[in-house]
């Protein structure tokens, strides 16, 4: 397979070091990171890859993976403002966004004042996200591609770096709410996060039983992160690259000329969100990889995790038990690689 493109590379010498620096901070990263984290190098680098990029993503979990805690981690790790708010039933979209309280100035006149509410950090955990309404899950949009909130009509912007991060169980249906499309399509990135093996697990009961007293050097800072996320906007990319993203994405979109099983499992393809985070994306990987050119490898690297929440299933691949995951690779197959050959 031809996993190159022809592309001009980063020409500048700055944006040259910029690179080879951000390839050492990420290298820092997991070095501080796996003092606690064991294993979940896939899931580490798809986080890291949503911060690089600018992104939000929904990690989708059974309970105990330590979903939480890396986000935590990796706010430590990063120097950054980390926030967690548990999704409940009950919960109010001022709950996350603030609101306007009544106050007292020094002269006994009372006026609104606006509090802050916890949306307000660098890094969001939005726990358990499909445990509340709708309405409070529309709450996050807005900050998610705007990165602001509106509160009684007045706009408040958030700090950057600024990203939502949202986990789901995957095993509990009692009491949940669907996120709707419109919203799943701002993550991102949809990524699992499964069981670790059987030697990871031993090391996961051991560390976590004996006494832990972790102290994190601080590998980047927000200053880094909003520098390294204009560098990934400033990475080249062939046409053809762009263009083999921009098919595969139309390939999954019922209609004439798509492909059989496209039309047999598939209600809705993927918006042009999927092609524009897959560029976006594999620019990260790139330079994450130390590269300065994105080729078709990183695209294909990257299709799972930025699809399969975008591609929406019909009743007989439910009955048919086909998933998304399934009909990507069989994208995969069927979107051939130019001057490869594949098919």
């Amino acid at each position: 397979m031809t996993s190159t493109a022809s592309a001009p590379a980063l020409e500048s010498s700055d944006d040259i070091a910029l690179a080879d620096r951000l390839k050492s901070g990420v290298d820092a990263v997991n070095g501080e990171l796996h003092k606690l984290i064991v294993g979940q190098e896939g899931v580490i680098d798809l986080v890291l890859l949503s911060l690089f990029a600018g992104g939000n993503s929904l990690i989708i979990g059974v309970p105990g993976l330590a979903k939480t805690l890396l986000i935590n981690t990796i706010s430590q790790v990063l120097d950054l403002k980390f926030s967690r708010i548990q999704f409940t039933p009950d919960l109010m979209p001022s709950d996350i966004t603030g609101t306007d309280i009544i106050q007292e100035d020094e002269g006994g006149r009372r006026k609104l004042v606006f509090t802050p509410g916890p949306i307000f950090a660098n890094i969001v955990l939005a726990d358990e996200i499909n445990r509340t309404p709708p309405k409070t899950q529309a709450a996050l949009l807005e900050a998610m591609q705007e990165k602001r909130v509106t509160v009684q009509g007045k706009t408040y912007p958030l700090d950057p770096p600024f990203h939502v991060f949202a986990t789901q169980n995957p095993i509990e249906l009692e009491g949940t709410y669907p996120l709707p499309e419109a919203q799943l399509d701002r993550f991102m990135f949809n990524i699992n996060m499964d069981y670790l093996g059987e030697d990871d697990e031993v090391l996961v009961v051991t560390r976590t039983t004996a006494t832990m007293n972790q102290q994190f050097k601080h590998a980047m800072t927000g200053d880094d992160v909003r520098a390294f996320q204009a560098l990934v906007r400033r990475v080249p990319v062939a046409d053809a690259v762009a263009r083999y993203a921009v098919k595969l994405a139309r390939a999954s979109r019922p209609g004439p000329g798509a492909p059989k099983f496209i039309n047999e499992w598939v209600s809705y393809g993927a918006s042009t969100r999927a092609p524009q985070q897959l560029i976006l994306g594999g620019k990260a990987r790139a330079l994450m990889q130390g590269r300065y050119h994105v080729n078709f490898d990183d695209v294909r690297a990257l299709a799972n995790p930025v699809m399969r929440h975008r591609v929406l299933m019909n009743f007989h691949a439910d009955s048919e038990k086909v998933t998304s995951d399934q009909i990507i690779k069989q994208l995969l197959d069927a979107v051939p690689v130019p001057g490869s050959g594949m098919r």
